[in-house]
């Protein structure tokens, strides 16, 4: 197995991304869209064979970049060796039941250990992060690769900007979930893009989906009775996000609401009202464009501007 451990500048494939190399010669995955795969390929072979793991380092130039569509070049570290048969084992199951873990691979003499969710702190710190990245722990360079379900969108407000939602979240791989308390809505043939659909009033549907770190709130319903009771459930959870549509003056009469409902207002400064980015979106799906946006850019703790003002990485860093 062959991991993109750490990037510098642009690099084609993402912290995490891994190439596995089969005893026969068949492969799956990528670390670099094809521009050093063969000779990462080589040194799994070696690996293979009985040779040492090892730690490759890639300087891309602009030539080969190009090549894989990376004009800018970059710097990729990529770790080969041949994985525990035991902790993979593990591994499968942890991804069949959706459980969250870190993999760390120390860099310097190999050694594994796979950690749970609430076994350790570090871990624990690192699956929140929710990306792979080398940290330095007891005075060692370990590459940690976390491992855990997609993030999940809850769309509560079967409306069609809500299905619009669910099918931009599910293009990028996420977890798609729809609550509606009126089941004449809340149905499959109007929500076709949601992997679940819930009937129920918000604290009910709060209750089923149970939102953490990985969740994302945005209530569409423009209605006190599942406004309130939502956002302040959502409010009390460990959801990343947590969005509201309406116009400014419904976003103040529904803080007034929230504020007698008993929240304080730093907890109201978590709500994302008007939900969305200024792009002039006017259609469902480019309200729904201008929220998930939103959203993308509070994960990844940037401001949602424009790229040619900011003076940081284009890619959000993870390693």
């Amino acid at each position: 197995m062959a991991r993109v451990v750490a990037t510098r500048r642009s690099a084609p494939r993402p912290v995490g991304a891994k190439l596995i190399v089969s005893e026969t010669g068949e492969l799956a995955g990528s670390v670099s869209g094809g521009c050093v795969e063969s000779e990462v390929v080589e040194a799994a072979r070696e690996v293979l064979a009985g040779g040492e793991p090892r730690l490759l380092t890639y300087g891309i130039s602009d030539d080969l970049a190009l090549s894989v569509g990376l004009p800018c070049g970059g710097e990729i570290d990529v770790w080969v060796d041949e994985p525990d048969p035991e902790l993979l084992s593990r591994l499968a199951e942890i991804a069949r039941t959706e459980q969250r873990a870190v993999f760390f691979v120390d860099l310097d003499d190999g050694t594994e250990r796979l950690v749970l969710d609430g076994e350790d702190d570090v871990a624990d710190e690192l699956i929140r992060s929710g990306h792979g990245k080398v940290v330095e722990l007891n005075g060692r360079r370990v590459f940690a690769d976390v491992f855990g379900p997609p993030p999940r969108l809850l769309v509560y407000g079967a409306v069609d900007t809500a299905d619009a939602l669910c099918a931009a979240a599910r293009g990028l791989g996420w977890r798609t979930i729809a609550a509606d308390a009126r089941g004449r809505f809340a149905t499959p043939e109007r929500l076709p893009h949601a992997d679940v659909i819930i009937v129920a009033w918000p604290e009910e549907a709060l209750a089923q989906v149970e939102p953490d770190h990985t969740t994302a709130i945005v209530v569409l319903t423009h209605d006190d009775k599942f406004d309130v009771p939502l956002l302040v459930g959502a409010l009390a959870s460990d959801a990343f996000y947590v969005g509201a549509l309406g116009s400014r003056r419904n976003q103040e009469r529904r803080r007034e609401r929230l504020l007698e409902a008993g929240v304080n207002d730093s907890a109201l400064e978590r709500i994302n009202g008007p939900a969305g980015l200024d792009i002039g979106a006017h259609t469902p799906a480019e309200t729904a464009l201008s929220i998930l946006a939103e959203i993308m850019a509070v994960r990844a703790g940037r401001d949602g501007g424009h790229l040619r003002d900011s003076s940081g990485r284009i890619h959000a860093e993870v390693g």
